[in-house]
C-alpha cells in the first residue's frame, strides 16, 4: 500500500521540479519587489491573498495534471511561452508591472501546453483566469473610475449621518463630522476594492459550483452593488469611530479592523444574495416542472 501511494510522486517530482524551479527563479525578484513596495499599500494589499489562493489551486490539482496523458501542443505551447517571456522582459526592463505580472498567464499556460497539452489548460482554466486579479490596474483607469465611486460613498455616508442627527457636511470626497475632517481615500472606496471583492466572488462561485448559469451570472453582477454597500459600511464605521473616539482611533488599529469588516460584510452579503437566488430559483423550478408534466 505504501508503494502504491509514493510511486506516482517520484516521476512527478523528476518531471515538474525543473519547471517549478524555473518559474520560481523567474518571478522571485518580481514578488520580492512587490512585497517591499506595492503590497504594503492599502490599495494593492489583496494581491498576496490572490497569490495564496492560486498556489492552493495548483497544489490541489497537481496530481490530476500529472496523471493526464502526455499530449503536448508544441506550437501553441511555444507561442504562449515566448509571448509570456517577451511580456516579462518588457515589463521588467521598462518597469511596467501590468506586463511583468500579467506575463504569468501565458507562461504558465505555455508550460501546461508543452508538458500535458490542451486538457491541462482546460483543467486549469479558472486559476489562469484568476491570475488576472494579480495584475495591478492601469493608473488612468483607476483614476477615472475611483472618483465617482468615492463621491457616491461619501454622499451616502453624509446623508445617513445627517438623517441620524450627526453634525455632518460634505465637500466632494471630504466629510466634516463635528471637529474632524475625513478624506475618503482610494483604498477605502475605490476601484481596487471592487476588483478584490470581484475576485472573492468568483472564488466563491468556483468553490460552490452552482449548476445554474443564471445564478452564477446574477451573483457575479451583484458583486458590484455589494462592493458599494461594503465600502459604505466601512466608511460609515470609520466616520463614527473618529467622531466618538477621536482621530487616533480612526486612523489606528480600528482603521485596519474596518478593512476586515469590509471583507467580512461583503462575504456575508455575497452568501446572503446567493441564498436569495437559490430560494428564488428553487421556487421557480417546481412550477416549471408541473407545467411540463401537464403538457
Amino acid at each position: 500500500m505504501q508503494q502504491t501511494i509514493t510511486q506516482p510522486h517520484i516521476p512527478a517530482i523528476s518531471e515538474w521540479s525543473p519547471v517549478l524551479l524555473g518559474v520560481v527563479v523567474l518571478y522571485l525578484p518580481t514578488y520580492y519587489d512587490l512585497a517591499g513596495s506595492l503590497w504594503t499599500s492599502g490599495e494593492q494589499g489583496h494581491e498576496p491573498i490572490i497569490l495564496i489562493l492560486l498556489l492552493w489551486f495548483f497544489w490541489k490539482k497537481r496530481l490530476d495534471i500529472h496523471r493526464l496523458e502526455c499530449a503536448p501542443a508544441s506550437l501553441e505551447g511555444y507561442a504562449a511561452l515566448c509571448a509570456g517571456l517577451v511580456l516579462y522582459v518588457l515589463g521588467r526592463s521598462q518597469d511596467i508591472l501590468l506586463f511583468e505580472i500579467g506575463s504569468q498567464i501565458p507562461v504558465v499556460a505555455g508550460l501546461l501546453l508543452l508538458l500535458r497539452g490542451r486538457e491541462a489548460v482546460k483543467m486549469m482554466w479558472f486559476p489562469l483566469l484568476f491570475m488576472i486579479f494579480m495584475a495591478p490596474l492601469p493608473g488612468p483607469v483607476v483614476s477615472a473610475l475611483t472618483l465617482p465611486m468615492k463621491t457616491a460613498v461619501s454622499w451616502s455616508v453624509d446623508q445617513t449621518l445627517y438623517w441620524a442627527g450627526y453634525p455632518v457636511s460634505r465637500s466632494g470626497v471630504i466629510l466634516q463630522v463635528g471637529q474632524y475632517r475625513l478624506l475618503i481615500a482610494d483604498a477605502c472606496a475605490g476601484l481596487h476594492t471592487l476588483f478584490t471583492l470581484e475576485a472573492m466572488g468568483l472564488f466563491y462561485l468556483h468553490i460552490v459550483r452552482h449548476e445554474s448559469i443564471l445564478r452564477n451570472v446574477a451573483l457575479a453582477i451583484a458583486i458590484i452593488p455589494i462592493s458599494f454597500v461594503a465600502n459604505f459600511v466601512r466608511v460609515l464605521a470609520l466616520t463614527l469611530i473618529t467622531y466618538h473616539y477621536g482621530d487616533e482611533a480612526g486612523q489606528g488599529f480600528l482603521h485596519g479592523f474596518a478593512g476586515m469588516v469590509l471583507f467580512v460584510s461583503a462575504l456575508l452579503l455575497i452568501i446572503g444574495v446567493d441564498s436569495i437566488l437559490h430560494l428564488a430559483l428553487r421556487r421557480k423550478t417546481p412550477a416549471t416542472g408541473r407545467l411540463t408534466s401537464h403538457a
